[in-house]
């Protein structure tokens, strides 16, 4: 049996995490950061790269306690780490303290594209789920469908032309007064308000399976400045009733085109209620399954990233120790 940890420090989480071949998660912590951004309504790269240095070594003590495994010579056969994409300067924790362990254990070292190992999370829930997959795959940066055939083998067939999903609810939700992350609040007001109160376009109608949001973000706050009398939770519906209206209608395209056993949601948004609801609908709709992450697998998480490392193992691939972060890594260049 192979069992790798994973160390995840892509943006403001500092995560490590052990998981074996049979997709059990065997020990999984997550310390973030987040209360050191609400004021500065984002994240700060520079606090967050301090928090991963302070972090860190904690972290990884604690999922190795939570597996089991000795702190100081651990039964593992390899260390994953997200080497992008991600800020720069998180990155580069993570990758250093993923180097020094594999040296100081004499395991192997697996680079992991931090999108990649957010494909991984519906194995961890359902390790016999049934392929391929439908996965729309959605975060503050990144928004994509992406068709998987197995495990480690995908294809990115739509993504954001602009911005991400999650980037125009941070935004709507910074122009509503509504702080930083924006996604929860927005979701929570959602439930209060009136949809039909607003009517918000819904970009990217062409037969393409492509996204864009900027927009709608832009639909809102004009909307809002000529009818100052509306209430924040009957804008927030209409957003929210607007951007979950072009995701779903880009995966029941897809779903026209692909033939799969079902559909998954990854990514921070994937923890919103109108999204879960609506893709859950879509599949029984359609006779497939629903691969809806319990909201612990929707945030960046170490787990995911060494089930990716799992499938890298298992097809041999290693990395050099000299490898570096790339904060731009596309996921369409991961073989």
């Amino acid at each position: 049996m192979s069992v790798v940890l994973g160390i995840e420090t892509s943006c403001d989480e500092t995560a490590a995490a052990v998981v074996d071949d049979t997709w059990r998660v065997r020990g999984s912590i997550v310390e973030s950061s987040i209360d050191q951004h609400h004021h500065y309504g984002g994240v700060v790269p520079e606090l967050a790269g301090r928090a991963h240095v302070t972090t860190i070594v904690p972290v990884v003590r604690a999922a190795l306690a939570g597996a089991g495994l000795d702190l100081h010579r651990p039964a593992i056969d390899a260390v994953a780490v997200t080497a992008g994409p991600g800020l720069i300067g998180s990155l580069l924790v993570g990758l250093a303290a993923a180097k020094a362990y594999a040296l100081a254990w004499d395991v192997p070292l697996l680079s992991v594209n931090h999108l990649e190992g957010h494909l991984f999370a519906p194995l961890l829930e359902t390790p016999d789920l049934a392929w391929p997959v439908l996965t729309l795959l959605v975060s503050g940066g990144h928004t994509m469908l992406v068709y998987q055939r197995g495990p480690g083998e995908h294809e990115v067939i739509g993504e954001t032309i602009d911005d991400a999903a999650g980037e125009a609810y941070d935004k709507v939700a910074r122009w509503l007064g509504l702080g930083y992350p924006g996604g929860p609040p927005i979701d929570r007001l959602a439930g209060e308000g009136d949809a039909a109160s607003l009517a918000l376009p819904v970009s990217m109608t062409g037969e393409d399976l492509d996204f864009s949001f900027s927009g709608l973000k832009s639909a809102v706050v004009r909307a809002g400045e000529k009818r100052p009398d509306l209430a924040r939770a009957d804008i927030a519906a209409a957003f929210q009733r607007a951007a979950v209206e072009q995701l779903t209608r880009k995966l029941r395209r897809a779903l026209e085109r692909y033939e799969v056993a079902g559909v998954a949601i990854a990514g921070g948004v994937a923890a919103n209620s109108a999204l879960r609801a609506s893709v859950a609908a879509i599949a029984a709709q359609y006779g497939i399954a629903a691969h809806v992450p319990s909201l612990a697998m929707c945030t960046d998480n170490a787990a995911m990233i060494a089930a990716a490392g799992i499938s890298h193992l298992a097809r041999g691939q290693r990395s050099d120790l000299a490898v570096s972060a790339d904060p731009n890594w596309s996921l369409a260049d991961v073989s």
